[in-house]
């Protein structure tokens, strides 16, 4: 079984920093989704409000609207779906319309109704973010950028589990781009190990963001490898969740990095290797 789970992005926004504006008719959503799943994404992450920096934030309303019908859609074709969601009320509905996983950036601290997804025994994602979307890039400072987002992540997870989520369906990000500088964020890949000890699965989203197009000098659309080598090099550090934009690539690296390392032995068949299922 294989050691990890890919999360293909599917942004119903118009503003998101790599595809802001393809996907905010539901359809075109919904289709987006359906590829993503055929190119082996085990969870599509369906946001409806962009937390690119300096990103104008969206009333709940709005942003139901745009997630809801994308959610009931995908997983009435048999999709796990998360919803990318900071809101209560966004979080209900998704989960009412099938949603099993709620991603939150904000790590439960915009709003305390969150509480939602205990009640409805969802997974969720809790994330490090200096600060809010608008100002996160705003000078960001720290003491020691690992040890500082560690500290957080295990008080978010107290905090979680205070109000009644499993301690076993809490995954943690560590933000990656989220208030951290080109330097942050490649601290954190390299001492990733030391936020996989916390002992909950950690999700890594540094998919097309914009310190590996400080990296390789490439523009947004352009940067799938330099994702893909992020991603091993999260994975061999003990990250299991990868939330991207390019799911096949992805998907083809991690399963070679996890033969290399010894963490899946795949299994052949007439000479074929047969489709590994996702052990989160």
């Amino acid at each position: 079984m294989q050691p990890f789970s890919v999360m293909g992005v599917v942004n119903v926004t118009p503003d998101s920093f790599s595809d802001g504006g393809r996907y905010l008719h539901a359809e075109a959503a919904v289709a987006h989704g359906l590829a993503l799943r055929e190119e082996g994404a085990d969870i599509l992450d369906v946001g409806g409000e962009s937390t690119r920096p300096g990103a104008e934030p969206v009333g709940a309303e709005e942003e139901r609207a745009r997630v809801e019908p994308v959610v009931a859609a995908l997983a009435a074709a048999g999709a796990r779906v998360s919803v990318d969601t900071t809101k209560a009320s966004v979080a209900r509905a998704a989960l009412a319309a099938g949603a099993t996983y709620v991603n939150d950036v904000s790590a439960l601290r915009f709003d305390p109704e969150l509480g939602v997804v205990a009640a409805a025994g969802a997974d969720c994602c809790l994330m490090h973010m200096r600060g809010e979307p608008r100002t996160m890039q705003d000078a960001p400072r720290y003491d020691d950028v690992v040890a500082d987002v560690k500290a957080h992540l295990e008080e978010r997870l107290a905090f979680a589990v205070a109000q009644g989520i499993a301690e076993e369906r809490v995954h943690l990000d560590p933000g990656i781009g989220f208030g951290k500088t080109l330097e942050h964020n490649l601290e954190l890949l390299r001492r990733l190990d030391e936020i996989a000890a916390l002992g909950r699965p950690v999700v890594v989203g540094a998919s097309r963001k914009s310190f590996l197009g400080r990296l390789t000098g490439r523009e947004v659309g352009e940067r799938a490898a330099a994702t893909v080598a992020a991603n091993v090099i999260a994975f061999e550090r003990g990250a299991r969740i990868f939330r991207v934009h390019d799911v096949a690539a992805t998907r083809d690296a991690l399963l070679v990095a996890a033969a290399t390392l010894r963490r899946w032995e795949p299994t052949t068949t007439s000479g074929a290797t047969t489709s590994p299922t996702t052990t989160i």
